[in-house]
């Protein structure tokens, strides 16, 4: 790679664009020396494995900037689909203004008839290319995160993966998984620090986000308190049952809220504690906030309704903060 860069540059190159960059042998060490050798190149470099690029011990960090491109939010989607174009809108906007905010959108698109098919099968921009193999597809995304991304870790084997299939099909099921890591070590057959290791780097893969209490601290081998899987097609493709309707209601208010670069807690009252500020709890359209004891800044995000009244939001419009 450094020949090419040095040829390249020799030739008049300017930009060297570098895809799926992880698949070569010290990739980082090469980028690090072709930055500092033909300075007079810019370097942008992609990778499809979140786990293999934070495996490199080379410190590219006073070199690169890292990107990290999330799924499809369901205002892209919406564009993707030629439903509509529509500008993102701000958390703070959205709880000041949702009602007029809901209304002004739910006449140029009816978001109740979109959101279910995002929610199954809309996250992933490679469902324009087939929509009848998109399953299999994230089904191989999977496969190869757990089955080839993962295998540096000590004590991972064959029939480890196995069994944590089983844990992410039981991910989709929950309403939402509450974890004994404890147990759970014993019945996979690995140690706990080994299990909060592997959780870490799902995570970092992107198949799963992890809750921890207000107040806790952050660290890999802290135990999460809640786990869900990262989005809500994930769901759809695991399961091939019918998923549980709170499950991927809060699934899918974890994942927006999360993409949008928002601090996701979990209360001792409510669902979530977005920012250290705001209190949610997320329910059907007749659900009310009584959980919430009338904390300031509570909010009730609802299912199944076009526009919210009060601190009642429809959740689809979460949907619009990416």
């Amino acid at each position: 790679m450094v020949n090419l860069a040095e040829e390249f540059e020799k030739l008049g190159g300017e930009l060297l664009i570098l895809d799926e960059v992880h698949k070569y042998p010290n990739w980082a060490r090469e980028v690090k020396n072709i930055y500092d050798f033909q300075r007079n190149l810019k370097i942008i470099f992609t990778g499809s494995s979140i786990i293999a690029l934070f495996r490199e011990n080379v410190d590219l960090s006073r070199r690169a900037v890292f990107y990290n491109l999330p799924g499809l939010s369901f205002r892209e989607y919406l564009k993707i689909e030629s439903i509509g174009d529509f500008e993102p809108i701000t958390l703070n906007n959205l709880l000041s203004n949702h009602e007029s905010i809901a209304a002004h959108l739910s006449d140029r698109f009816k978001p109740l008839a979109h959101l279910p098919n995002y929610i199954k099968g809309g996250y992933y921009p490679f469902f324009k290319e087939n929509p009848n193999t998109y399953f299999i597809r994230i089904e191989q995304v999977l496969k190869l995160v757990l089955e080839f991304d993962l295998q540096f870790i000590k004590g991972i084997d064959s029939q480890n993966i196995r069994k944590l299939y089983q844990l992410l099909y039981v991910l989709s099921q929950s309403v939402p998984f509450i974890p004994n890591i404890s147990k759970l070590s014993e019945k996979i057959g690995i140690t706990r620090n080994t299990l909060l290791l592997y959780l870490d780097y799902l995570e970092k893969a992107k198949i799963i986000n992890s809750l921890q209490a207000s107040g806790k601290s952050t660290s890999i081998l802290q135990k999460p308190d809640k786990i869900y899987l990262e989005n809500t097609n994930l769901g759809h493709a695991i399961s091939k049952q019918e998923i549980n309707l709170g499950n991927e209601r809060e699934t899918f208010f974890l994942n927006q809220l999360k993409n949008s670069n928002h601090h996701v807690n979990l209360p001792k009252l409510g669902d979530f504690l977005i920012d250290e500020t705001f209190l949610f709890e997320i329910g059907v359209s007749k659900k009310s906030a009584a959980q919430l004891n009338n904390q300031p800044n509570s909010f009730v995000a609802a299912d199944g309704i076009e526009v919210g009244f009060g601190n009642k939001i429809p959740i689809w419009l979460f949907g619009f903060l990416y």
